[in-house]
């Protein structure tokens, strides 16, 4: 008897299964599902509540972007044959998809510091004038030559306040992560003063991640107060780490490489001098040296 109880229950849900997916495939997208999947009606009326789960949720999609009506907002249930076996997974919707792409490209681009405008900087949006034709030819024969692994030498561009250093080279460093480089984008006097305070903290994986970026612009080199450890213990190893590993470095400054020099020996002795020198010669080792004198842009 219990047999024949179980048979007849049995029987009853697979109708009851059956009456579920036929009522389901009045909806297109449910239809439109199952038509994609190669599986036959009776294999797949066993998944009938998860597909139907699935049809909801791309018509949830559909009145809403951004699929925050989903189960899991920002992700929409999707079927997914493997080996004759139906799979399901979540997958981002588009605008999902979006943030995570900017997630991991904000991973590649590492901003210390620097204003929203140079986070966002591009290529496309510089203003073109004469006065940067000739910085312009550099950077873009720079993204080229990059690409195919020609070059190391970075920029050492120095000109007037607000002239748009920052956002040129930025713009530079941001086309490139976009193609998954890595770059730390650091503006260098606030840089200098988190370092310090964060000797308990994460000092060392900042200070990495400056030395080892595939790119790194330090912006505004030159406005920080000097000290022996800054420039002995923090930009030297940094420079140093760089020339030997043959890493590009950008630095913007207000400053000339001669008034770079007299900046970096404010200790006026002779050891500071000499220190001074060293570290300019790791710049040019480094760098192009090109001047930007314009109208201020920040007005």
């Amino acid at each position: 008897m219990k047999t024949v109880k179980t048979i007849k229950n049995l029987k009853v849900n697979n109708e009851e299964l059956k009456k579920e997916f036929l009522e389901a495939k009045k909806d297109p997208e449910f239809k439109k599902i199952i038509d994609s999947i190669d599986l036959s009606e009776e294999e797949l009326m066993k998944y009938t509540s998860k597909l139907k789960q699935c049809a909801t949720e791309i018509n949830n999609y559909k009145k809403d972007s951004n699929c925050l009506l989903n189960e899991i907002p920002g992700f929409i249930f999707t079927p997914y044959l493997v080996d004759g076996i139906l799979n399901f997974k979540y997958k981002a919707c588009e605008e999902k998809e979006k943030e995570l792409d900017d997630l991991e490209y904000l991973k590649k681009g590492y901003r210390f510091e620097v204003s929203k405008g140079i986070r966002n900087a591009k290529m496309s949006e510089i203003y073109k004038d004469k006065s940067r034709l000739n910085l312009i030819k550099w950077v873009t024969n720079f993204i080229k030559e990059y690409k195919k692994g020609n070059t190391f030498k970075g920029l050492y561009l120095s000109g007037n306040f607000g002239s748009g250093k920052s956002y040129i080279i930025s713009a530079t460093l941001n086309e490139l992560v976009s193609n998954g480089y890595n770059a730390a984008l650091i503006y260098y006097p606030e840089f200098l003063r988190i370092l310090k305070s964060s000797f308990k903290t994460d000092f060392d994986e900042q200070f990495d991640f400056a030395r080892k970026a595939d790119l790194l612009l330090l912006d505004d080199i030159g406005a920080e107060n000097l000290t022996s450890w800054s420039r002995d213990e923090i930009l030297g190893p940094i420079l140093q780490y760089r020339m030997d590993n043959k890493l590009p470095t950008f630095f913007t400054s207000n400053l000339s490489l001669d008034e770079l020099e007299i900046h970096l020996s404010e200790g006026k002795e002779s050891v500071d001098k000499l220190k001074a020198k060293r570290i300019i010669e790791r710049i040019k080792y480094l760098t192009d040296d090109l001047k930007l004198i314009g109208e201020n842009q920040r007005k």
